[in-house]
């Protein structure tokens, strides 16, 4: 049977409904599911099991897309449609958590005879209910719902505002110096001699690496780190409470030991303690760091007594290319973004043994490329890539799932947002180009699950980053980037100048790891602690994490997208990359190597979450995961 892939409307009217519609059918469906698990006593368990994943599917369906539609429609009328729907979807799912005869028909069922997707969904269901609250009183389980509720409001809120709220900056002219000749071409002064520049990644990147102009990083960076201030700061306040007392009221500390019962770590109070081996393994290297980027900074500005964040990029490109030879406007020469596109394509299609088949589709909007993903001629997903910055779009990176791939039932769909630039990019962009294509094929070829709730990236969460990030390796290797590079005259990046970057990328290694845990120590201590003053306590946890300071009086947890998804978590990152440094050494003879390939991508990316995720990384390295190779890789190895 060919399962048909998502088909998107092609005009206006249509996004309208599909934005409305389609998340309303699909919980009509939903009520249907629940009305026959609360009435027809005689199903079996696996009867029963298999009525749960229709209503999975269906609310998997209509969630995912809303969001996308949310976060990507050009039209704001269509966005606010679906995040209507988001919050629709949201409290149907939290409430049915809290609905008791939907538990007594799972929690009164015998778990005899199952086989084994069968016995983990029943487990991780009635874990569900458990953590969504069913056991407690009525009036409890009311206030659980209403906080719920609140918390996907307020999420949606805050992204939102993120999403609307990019920021513009004046310079003169003489402030873009140091920037390459395209972008200061693409940027013309104005009658008054000024030029604008905006908080978008391709404006962003190429001002806080290259500007040589302190006060025009500055200026920036501010503006950056200012985005969706003032809006956020009531919302992310009353986000946290709701979270609290969410927490409390089911029976947890605070909300970090509600996010991580159900992940790796095992416990919020674990979270401290991996931030301190963290702490431990980076300070000595960041300590020898920073006074070669302090003393750099004081040839350019000879009073500066502190290193900012400000100049953090900058300093790192000029000492990259002052000690190594690495010139990041040469280095941006062989990465056009089309043959960027082309590579990405191209490299993860050998490596995991796909093909990548153009679709000719409408969708909603004229940048997105969809592809289908194919193996022995079949199709067995499909994506889309969204990779330019506009007006109104999710302005990060990150991928969307569109439709979670059930076996024989739903072909896996999910979505790249990205904000690249349409000339030449960044290494640092083709980096996280092949960062979030890992989750992209993640979630596509784990989308061959019999149930909804373990496919594609449905995984223990601080895992989910581990495969992306392992991804990054490739686009440092000199063999895999001279495939699809190329300059102007179509030469490919040469081994030698590859040789130097990698590196040269150990410098800093240490300081940019204190910059991560200062991300995770504001997203873990704004959730437990509360702080009554979230910008005074987000600025002292940035300046004692990090010799590089935060730049004073500004609110980045205003546009700390993070703060809804991965709440007191963001550790994650660091864990996640703890195990792709290990993942690594699998494939010792060659990242193109095709038996570690496939190892790999049968042991781990195939597998969803249909098994815990220290057993499929065992399974691919044949021994338990170790800090030793993040260790290493911290000291520049």
């Amino acid at each position: 049977m060919t399962i048909e892939p998502l088909p998107f409307p092609t005009d206006a009217a249509g996004w309208a409904a599909f934005a409305a519609d389609r998340p309303a059918e699909r919980l009509a469906r939903v009520a249907e599911v629940d009305a026959r698990l609360r009435t027809e006593p005689g199903l079996t368990t696996v009867e029963r099991l298999e009525l749960w994943n229709d209503a999975d599917i269906a609310l998997h369906e209509a969630l995912s897309q809303a969001y996308v539609v949310s976060e990507a429609h050009p039209d704001a009328s269509v966005r606010a449609i679906a995040e209507e729907q988001v919050q629709a979807v949201e409290s149907v799912a939290a409430s049915r958590l809290l609905d008791r005869e939907l538990w007594r028909a799972f929690a009164d069922t015998p778990a005899d005879g199952l086989d084994a997707d069968e016995a983990r969904l029943l487990e991780h269901l009635l874990r569900d209910f458990r953590r969504g609250g069913v056991e407690l009183t009525d009036a409890e389980r009311e206030r659980v719902r209403q906080l719920a509720d609140r918390d996907t409001e307020l999420s949606l809120a805050f992204s939102r505002n993120i999403r609307e709220g990019r920021r513009e900056v004046t310079v003169p002219l003489a402030g873009l110096a140091g920037l390459p000749q395209d972008f200061v071409d693409a940027h013309p002064a104005d009658e008054r001699g000024l030029v604008t520049l905006t908080t978008d990644y391709p404006d962003l990147m190429p001002v806080r690496e290259y500007a040589t102009d302190r006060a025009t990083r500055v200026a920036l960076v501010s503006a950056y780190n200012d985005m969706a201030w003032p809006e956020n700061e009531p919302v992310l306040a009353e986000l946290v409470e709701v979270r609290a007392e969410r927490a409390r009221l089911l029976g947890y500390p605070d909300w970090a030991d509600y996010e991580t019962e159900t992940r790796m770590i095992g416990g919020g109070a674990q979270i401290p303690v991996f931030l301190a081996r963290l702490d431990e393994a980076s300070r000595e290297a960041a300590e020898a760091e920073y006074p070669l980027l302090l003393e750099r900074l004081r040839r350019d500005v000879p009073d500066a007594d502190t290193v900012t964040i400000a100049d953090f990029w900058h300093l790192l490109s000029v000492l990259k290319a002052e000690r190594h030879g690495v010139d990041p406007q040469l280095v941006r020469s062989y990465f056009p973004f089309e043959r960027v596109v082309e590579g990405v394509l191209e490299v993860t299609g050998r490596l995991l043994d796909v093909e990548y088949v153009p679709v000719d589709m409408p969708t909603w909007h004229e940048d997105v490329r969809s592809y289908d993903v194919v193996r022995d001629g079949l199709r067995i997903g499909r994506i889309h890539l969204d990779l330019h910055p506009r007006d109104g779009k999710f302005s990060h990176a990150a991928c969307f799932p569109l439709a979670p791939g059930v076996r024989g039932r739903v072909l896996p769909e999910a979505a790249l947002l990205c904000n690249f630039s349409r000339g030449l990019l960044e290494h640092d962009e083709v980096v996280t180009f092949f960062h979030e294509f890992g989750h992209l094929v993640h979630e596509i070829l784990g989308g061959r699950q019999r149930f909804a709730r373990f496919s594609g990236v449905q995984s223990e969460w601080d895992f989910v980053e581990a495969p992306s990030q392992l991804l990054e390796e490739w686009a440092w290797d000199a063999d895999v980037l001279a495939s699809f590079t190329a300059d102007a005259g179509g030469a490919p990046i040469p081994a030698d100048l590859v040789a130097r970057m990698r590196t040269a990328d150990a410098f800093g290694r240490a300081l940019e790891v204190r910059r991560q845990l200062g991300h995770a120590n504001v997203s873990y201590h704004l959730h437990v602690d509360r702080p009554a003053d979230l910008q005074g306590e987000t600025e002292r946890l940035y300046s004692s994490t990090s010799p590089v300071q935060p730049l004073p009086g500004l609110h980045p947890y205003a546009g700390f997208g993070h703060l809804t998804g991965y709440g007191a978590c963001y550790y994650t990152y660091q864990w996640s990359l703890v195990i792709a440094r290990d993942l690594l050494s699998g494939f010792r003879n060659g990242l193109m190597d095709p038996q570690a390939a496939r190892r790999y991508r049968t042991e781990v990316l195939e597998r969803g979450g249909s098994r815990d995720a220290k057993d499929m990384v065992e399974a691919f390295l044949g021994r338990p995961s170790s800090f030793d190779a993040y260790r290493r890789w911290l000291a520049g190895g």
